[in-house]
Parts: structure tokens; C-alpha cells; sequence
């Protein structure tokens, strides 16, 4: 109570020294002081976010996403300092205020719960950094571009420009998988042909197709090899790796090309047939 009244002590001295040293009215005077404090928080925000964003740019652990979520937070407790200022110049009492604070944040506490697991959520995405604005991702069974992250949520854009808003909760408790993180990415696709194929000669025409795209990766060397025996055909398994950036284009492209490039070296893809015989009796 003590320093609550020598602060409106010296806020109500900085009031009447400007409103004497100007011959300005008191209620002018106290606008004009409102005014400096909200001005001086704006410049004390400004400041500690560049002073942040610096050390971000400069440090290996300190990342972007930490610098934006540090400086929300600082700004958020500098605005309610100034809040209260500001309320002092005019003379407004906080006791009665300060008094319900205790029962007031139970309720809330319970009313916001959603929102504070959110929050916290938010800090040890920050803190564990596990992807970018930018990045391609997979939280648990959602697939997007990461478009933002702030204190409650991430927001991303699907493949088919879908916007997808994710709780942090939801984030943090899913799991992860950052696509653009890394520097490559290896293709998964299995090619068929018939048993009655040449296998060398199938497997040498899909070697050819992969070293003619200049996105794919000669190091590590692809890896073509047969993979598996089907009821009715054979699996060859083709794993060749490329830029993140490339990984869909090549997919696609690779798809369009190789039942082209199989029949053009005598191999074809088997389908399902049904043989049927008929007996006399």
C-alpha cells in the first residue's frame, strides 16, 4: 500500500510539474502525461523486439520464433504497466482492483485453461523450434505449409490451399514431421513388370529415366533393385533422392514417363486378368 501511494505521489508531482511549467489546465496535463506514457512503452516495445530479432539472426539457439514469442510477452507485461500508470495519472483507484485480482484469477483460470495449455504449448514449440514459417510439415495426421506461429496457434496451407488453424495443445502433443528441414528427401515409388520380363533390361530403363532428370540427387546413387514378388507381377523398388523442393515435381514427372520408357524397352506393366475356361460335359 506503502509504494502504491508514493507512486501516485510522484505520478500526481509529474502531472502538476507539467501542467505549472506549461500553464496548462490539469486535465490537459493529464492527457499529455498519458499520452508521453503510452509513447515511452511503444518505444521501450520497439526497442527490446529489435534488440531481439539482432540476437536471433546472430545466435544458433535463439531462433526467430523465440525472439516473436519473447517480445509478445514482454510487450503484453509493458502495456499493462503503462495501463496502470496511465490510470494513476487520472486517479483511479486500484486497491478495490488489485483486491479481486485473487478470485477473479481462480475463475479465469478455470475458464482458460484451453487457452493457458495453449499458451504454454506455445512456448516449448518455440523453445524446441521443430519448424519454420515455410516448412512443409506433417502434425499428426495434417499435412500443410507452416504460414504462422504465434502464442495459441499454428496456422497452415494444404496442398490444395486449404487454411488449417491447429491449437498449440494439438500441435505439441502430435507428432512431427518437418519436410523442409532437411537439405533432401529420398522417393519411395515401386515400378511392376511381368514375369515374363527382362529384369536387367526393366531395371536398366529405369536407371536411364531417373539420370536424364537433373533434379535427382547422384549422391547418394539411386537405388533400383527388385523389391518383391506379386501374385501376378514383380515389384522393383526405385529410391532416388532429391532437394525437398523437388520431391512432388519428380514424383508427378517420373509417373508420366515410365510406362513410356518401359515399353519403349520392350518391358510393359502386368494387369489383373481373368482367365476363364470352359469344360464339356
Amino acid at each position: 500500500m506503502q509504494s502504491g501511494t508514493a507512486d501516485a505521489v510522484t505520478m500526481t508531482e509529474v502531472v502538476d510539474g507539467i501542467s505549472a511549467g506549461f500553464h496548462l489546465p490539469k486535465a490537459l496535463a493529464m492527457v499529455i502525461t498519458a499520452a508521453i506514457i503510452v509513447l515511452v512503452a511503444k518505444i521501450i516495445i520497439a526497442f527490446i523486439r529489435r534488440a531481439l530479432v539482432k540476437v536471433a539472426v546472430k545466435g544458433l539457439r535463439f531462433t526467430p520464433m523465440m525472439a516473436s514469442l519473447v517480445s509478445r510477452i514482454i510487450a503484453v507485461l509493458v502495456w499493462i504497466v503503462a495501463a496502470i500508470a496511465v490510470l494513476d495519472v487520472f486517479g483511479i483507484d486500484l486497491t478495490p482492483v488489485l483486491a479481486g485480482l485473487g478470485i477473479t484469477g481462480v475463475v479465469l483460470g478455470f475458464a482458460l485453461q484451453e487457452s493457458i495449455s495453449s499458451l504454454f504449448s506455445g512456448i516449448m514449440i518455440a523453445i524446441n523450434n521443430p519448424f519454420r514459417v515455410g516448412d512443409w510439415v506433417d502434425i499428426g495426421d495434417i499435412s500443410g505449409t507452416v504460414d504462422s506461429i504465434d502464442l495459441m496457434c499454428v496456422t497452415l496451407s494444404s496442398a490444395d490451399n486449404k487454411k488449417i488453424t491447429v491449437n498449440n495443445t494439438n500441435v505439441w502433443g502430435s507428432t512431427i514431421v518437418n519436410y523442409s528441414f532437411i537439405d533432401r528427401r529420398r522417393l519411395d515409388m515401386v515400378v511392376t513388370v511381368r514375369y515374363s520380363d527382362d529384369l536387367e533390361k526393366a531395371k536398366e530403363a529405369i536407371r536411364g529415366l531417373l539420370a536424364s532428370y537433373p533434379e535427382i540427387l547422384r549422391d547418394p546413387a539411386p537405388l533400383v533393385e527388385v523389391g518383391s514378388y506379386g501374385d501376378s507381377s514383380i515389384s522393383i523398388y526405385v529410391r532416388p533422392w532429391v532437394k525437398p523442393s523437388d520431391y512432388w515435381p519428380v514424383y508427378w514427372r517420373f509417373n508420366a514417363d515410365i510406362l513410356r520408357t518401359l515399353q519403349a524397352n520392350g518391358v510393359d506393366m502386368p494387369f489383373n486378368q481373368l482367365d476363364v475356361h470352359l469344360i464339356k460335359d
